[in-house]
């Protein structure tokens, strides 16, 4: 009798809810967002167009293997991210990255520690890398130059640390250092196992037998014309070979909230070439997202870590992700969301920790401001999800 009350006991403990005690406080975002003002009315984050509406249940999948859904198809989770600068200009001293690097042990994955835990749980995360890991001297033909950034190339780890697999490095920094610090650079990246795309560099991602092609171009000095005939023959070539095909740019104005009209019409013929999504970069504010023939063009992700300024003044952005279905040897887009947040886990300076928003009227603000900025454009999207 004794033996069979035990067992019922130990059953029951078993049954019982478990509860869990968080042991770090979260880090306040109470602070306003800087840079805008949420328009009247609340906003739904529901649905938004979709080829592949209906997400059939996930089989369990061994680690390092995709998720398969019931009808067979692989899931493929990619996030991207915006500008990513570290390091400083060594013209000036110890710069105020540095000096934010000393507090945290001089650990340069710092500032990963609020974004890591959503990078681990998807496929691919993407960066736009815009600086140099070097010790190259500065050439004679950029001393004059009012920015340049480079890092020590140990600082690379940071990326690793932080799940981030792949980078387009295709953007007015990469040549800060010369030809010297763009090649020391892709070296570091090759070393450290992460991916780059340049415009003379095609990067790779291969999980479970899906392959991902990364290409990246900047539309500087009068390049429109030349990218309008070249892009479309290397997604096209690209797209052959591989299942996705996502092209980043570095374009547009800086401190803009829209795309221009080339970007545009960039964006739209790399979609029709065959791409399956298009990144943008390089105005370090967040701008709105077109829907146009079942795939996604994300015109500009805004800033993720940026040692460019301490105070800048608007420190919104947003991480993208967006789910696609692969089987057979074709590609459909599912969902999107992003994830609304600030530059710095501070509301006061800058101390490079993206972290995403928590209070909903900062989360609107980012929403709204993209929505806002999208009624300029024919096939914006007109909800954005934060969930999926």
């Amino acid at each position: 009798m004794f033996k069979r009350l035990l067992i019922i006991f130990l059953v029951l403990l078993l049954l019982l809810p478990s509860f869990s005690v968080a042991s770090d406080e979260e880090v306040s975002l109470s602070d306003t967002l800087q840079g805008f003002t949420a328009l009247p009315g609340g906003l739904q984050t529901g649905g938004q167009p979709t080829l592949n509406p209906q997400e059939p249940l996930g089989i369990e999948t061994e680690p390092d293997k995709l998720r398969v859904t019931e009808n067979g198809s692989k899931e493929v989770i990619i996030t991207a991210v915006g500008d990513t600068t570290i390091g400083g200009d060594v013209r000036k001293g110890l710069s105020i990255f540095d000096k934010e690097l000393q507090k945290h042990g001089n650990d340069p994955s710092f500032i990963v520690q609020n974004t890591k835990h959503i990078f681990e749980e998807d496929t691919l995360t993407i960066a736009n890398f815009e600086g140099t890991l070097t010790t190259a001297p500065i050439p004679s033909n950029k001393r004059n130059n009012q920015f340049l950034f480079s890092a020590p190339p140990e600082y690379v780890s940071f990326l690793k640390e932080g799940s981030i697999e792949a980078v387009s490095f295709e953007n007015n920094h990469v040549m800060d250092h010369g030809e010297k610090g763009n090649l020391e650079t892709r070296q570091h990246f090759e070393e450290a196992g992460i991916l780059y795309a340049a415009e003379d560099h095609m990067a790779v991602f291969e999980r479970d037998n899906v392959l991902i092609a990364m290409l990246a171009y900047q539309t500087f000095n009068g390049r429109y014309p030349e990218l309008f005939e070249k892009v479309p023959r290397e997604v096209a070539a690209a797209k052959e070979k591989h299942d996705i095909v996502i092209v980043s740019y570095h374009w547009g104005d800086e401190l803009d909230y829209y795309p221009n009209d080339n970007q545009v019409k960039l964006g739209r013929a790399t979609i029709d070439a065959g791409a399956d999504l298009v990144l943008g970069h390089h105005s370090h504010r967040i701008n709105p997202i077109e829907f146009y023939k079942g795939r996604y063009i994300v015109y500009s992700l805004a800033n993720y870590s940026f040692a460019g300024n301490k105070r800048p003044s608007d420190m919104s952005t947003f991480f993208f992700q967006v789910k696609f279905y692969v089987k057979d040897g074709q590609t459909a887009t599912g969902r999107f969301r992003i994830i609304p947040a600030r530059i710095s886990s501070k509301s006061d300076y800058n101390d490079f920790i993206p972290t995403p928003y928590t209070e909903q009227r900062h989360i609107d603000n980012v929403i709204n401001c993209l929505l806002e900025n999208g009624k300029r454009l024919e096939y914006a999207v007109t909800e954005y999800p934060t969930e999926w």
